[in-house]
């Protein structure tokens, strides 16, 4: 079955919502208040049906005034008087109702059915005679209607008053969400302040309160883009003045041992900007809402000896060595072109600083995995940890080439993960970065 489509509005449905509600309630009790009051009304007539018949009981002869009331068209009543030999002392019997009450009647209220009518007939008897009155159904179900009718009917002249008020009522409750919507229409493209809080009903002060917090982690991110596109600017200017002074060098280089070592150092310098660029396009993929690799299952270890055997040509050039440390294999689900670029960049930082040994761990822990990077090199001071996941941030080893974002590519995957990043003392007396993830 097709269900027919709401109004688009929240006021709209709520409102049908309501409507429904009250209308489905007004028939509940209009249905209940016009069964309840027929009811009474049948009890009502039993009542005049018994107290007439008692009276005419105990008055005992019927005066000439009385019997011309009984006869009277307009009277819905049916009277008749038996001798207790069957004997009719007295009927009322109206024009048109041929056949009279029966002789040997029920004691009591009874139901016959007295020509082309069913009749209510109570009965009372002494030891002389039976009086009976008798009234239609028909009348009676009629006028018990009637008066069930006029009970119901305030309800549903109150229904449209009722429409009335839900529709003010559900307006004014939706007053506060539309001044926090004329308040975000009011904002220019570029303004990201916090919408207005103050007299909002509770249900949507946490509404307004997530807004508010996107647009203030909106505004971080954008501060944070201007700082990163600024800092890019100026790293890549670096490496590409050079390069153009290179050129103009070589231009003017004679071919032979000058001209050889100018078109080293232009491909070293063609080299560091290639690099950049592949770091900054690194750090893109891993920030968050980037299109990436989807998560899989991967064996941690094997990712770590991947890593390592990225990292070795430059380990061999400066020196150093490099261990791994991964017993077993460490399921997990995450993405391995991600997590191999995080410990490459945690091994070549190991390397470039300073470290001759450099230890890579990996582990599966209780609540999860563990990657670790130790190294033998001079260390960080405390003081100066946090400030090593910026971007291009290269502490007081200027001197060494780098662009500065390892430990950002780092982070930025291991919040890609859920997974904490710590920098501490090494073991081996350097520095250690340890990246710590849940179980997926």
């Amino acid at each position: 079955m097709k269900i027919a489509a709401l109004p688009g509005s929240l006021r709209g449905r709520l409102f049908a919502f309501m409507l429904a509600l009250a209308g489905i309630t007004a028939l509940a009790v209009g249905g209940a208040t016009y069964v309840s009051v027929r009811a009474e009304a049948d009890e009502l007539f039993d009542y005049h049906l018994r107290q007439m018949t008692l009276s005419l009981r105990d008055q005992g002869r019927i005066g000439e005034e009385e019997r011309e009331a009984l006869a009277n068209p307009e009277f819905d009543y049916v009277v008749q008087v038996w001798a207790m030999d069957g004997l009719t002392l007295y009927s009322s019997r109206p024009q048109g109702l041929t056949q009279a009450l029966p002789p040997r009647a029920v004691l009591g209220y009874s139901e016959t059915r007295l020509g082309d009518e069913d009749w209510r007939v109570f009965a009372a008897a002494t030891p002389l005679r039976v009086v009976q009155v008798a009234q239609p159904l028909a009348v009676r179900r009629d006028l018990a209607a009637a008066s069930a009718l006029r009970s119901v009917l305030p309800i549903a002249l109150a229904a449209p008053l009722v429409a009335l008020g839900l529709w003010w009522i559900i307006g004014v409750s939706l007053a506060p969400l539309q001044r926090v919507t004329q308040a975000a229409r009011a904002r220019g493209a570029d303004s990201l302040l916090a919408l207005p809080a103050e007299g909002l009903p509770q249900e949507l002060q946490p509404l307004v309160g997530a807004f508010n917090g996107l647009l203030e982690r909106l505004a971080s991110a954008f501060e944070a883009q201007r700082h990163f596109v600024a800092d890019a600017a100026h790293e890549l200017r670096t490496p590409l003045t050079a390069l153009k002074l290179q050129i103009g060098l070589l231009q003017g280089t004679p071919a032979g041992p000058e001209q050889d070592q100018s078109i080293a150092r232009l491909r070293a310098g063609v080299d560091r900007a290639t690099h950049l660029v592949e770091q900054l396009l690194a750090l893109a993929r891993a920030e968050p809402g980037a299109a990436a690799a989807p998560m899989a299952e991967i064996d941690l270890a094997e990712v770590a000896r991947q890593a390592l055997a990225d990292a070795e040509p430059l380990a061999t050039r400066q020196g150093a060595q490099i261990t791994l440390a991964a017993p077993a294999p460490v399921p997990m689900r995450g993405d391995a072109q991600a997590l191999r670029s995080a410990m490459r960049n945690l091994l070549d930082n190991a390397v470039k600083y300073g470290g001759r040994h450099v230890e890579l761990s990996v582990q599966a822990e209780a609540s999860g995995w563990q990657v670790r990077v130790d190294d033998d090199g001079p260390g960080i001071a405390p003081e100066q940890r946090e400030r090593m996941f910026d971007r291009f941030q290269r502490g007081e080893a200027r001197e060494v080439e780098g662009s500065g974002l390892g430990l950002a590519i780092v982070q930025a995957v291991a919040r890609r993960h859920g997974a904490a990043v710590e920098i501490a003392t090494s073991r081996l007396g350097g520095l250690a970065v340890q990246l710590r993830g849940r179980a997926v």
